[in-house]
């Protein structure tokens, strides 16, 4: 990774942090922008208070490519807790029905065979304690006043999911998933099947959007490294941010068209350069740190379409 030069007040790139237990995903987002005393600053997708991991902050303008991240997959280390299901589907919430211990009688087979089934394209029902809205309101705010609204399936992908410890009641596990996915709902339908219940006692988001939790920064460090003005180490520049969408340089005549909103044809970016979702950044090949656009190829017109575009100074 590049270094940023200049002042994290002003830098854009995006920043990945270990978000701590016990404090909203708004909360972290707000101390980040103190202590980077910057002017813009958006997370790519919340975790729950309780969760803890890997958190991709956009600054500045990488706010404008929060999109691409809040589409990646994810993976997650948790703890399922069998014989316990609640309303919320997770510790913080009222129990609604109980199994004593030595009544779960389900074998490591069978929690396999369980998880497995979960494998591959699913529909999941989205809880009715989560941050999604029905009519402007949060979900969340309707059940707790008693109006719970169910939303309908959504189609999500669980890519990968194993069990690393079983120590009933408690199972370990890792899922790796696609955007949308709730972990929660995931031990509650696996608890639902093996017949005596279950929620999620611990989470931990270990990788998200290919950013591992080992690259990211906790609070204390980054309030350390801002008190040195050296923050700006740990800023991912935009032009490297999106590591699963190919990069093509643009010489000064592309750049130029870019920079005047001109049309680009397969005669500008050859079709070849982009991604298998037919998106590609375009950097300035004598300065590839600098992202001048996403755009995206449109087979059926021909030509390509602005997903963004970023100006810098001469």
């Amino acid at each position: 990774m590049k270094k940023m030069s200049g002042s994290a007040s002003s830098a854009s790139g995006i920043l990945v942090v270990d978000k701590p237990p016990d404090i909203t995903s708004a909360a972290v987002t707000a101390v980040v922008k103190r202590l980077l005393k910057a002017k813009k600053v958006g997370h790519t997708g919340t975790l729950d208070p309780f969760a803890t991991g890997a958190m991709i902050l956009c600054l500045h303008q990488a706010t404008r490519l929060s999109r691409f991240f809040l589409h990646g997959r994810k993976t997650y280390a948790a703890t399922l807790v069998l014989g316990i299901a609640t309303d919320t589907q997770d510790r913080t919430g009222t129990v609604l029905s109980r199994t004593p211990p030595e009544q779960i009688r389900a074998s490591e087979a069978e929690i396999r065979a369980a998880m497995k089934r979960f494998t591959g394209e699913i529909d999941q029902l989205p809880p009715v304690y989560s941050a999604l809205k029905h009519e402007g309101t949060p979900l969340y705010k309707l059940a707790r006043q008693g109006s719970p609204v169910q939303k309908a399936a959504r189609r999500i992908t669980i890519h990968r999911i194993q069990p690393t410890r079983i120590a009933l009641p408690e199972v370990d596990f890792t899922v790796t998933c696609s955007a949308g996915a709730y972990i929660r709902t995931l031990c509650a339908d696996i608890g639902r099947i093996l017949g005596c219940g279950g929620h999620l006692a611990a989470l931990r988001r270990t990788e998200s959007a290919g950013y591992t939790v080992e690259q990211a920064v906790t609070l204390p460090e980054l309030a350390t490294l801002a008190g040195k003005d050296q923050a700006w180490d740990r800023i991912i520049p935009m032009a490297e941010a999106l590591k699963e969408i190919p990069a093509h340089g643009a010489d000064r005549a592309l750049a130029g068209r870019i920079e005047h909103g001109m049309p680009l044809t397969a005669t500008d970016i050859p079709p070849a350069s982009v991604g298998p979702d037919d998106i590609v950044k375009v950097v300035n090949a004598r300065h590839p740190d600098r992202l001048l656009a996403v755009v995206e190829w449109k087979a059926d017109r021909g030509r390509y379409e602005y997903c963004c575009v970023f100006h810098w100074e001469k």
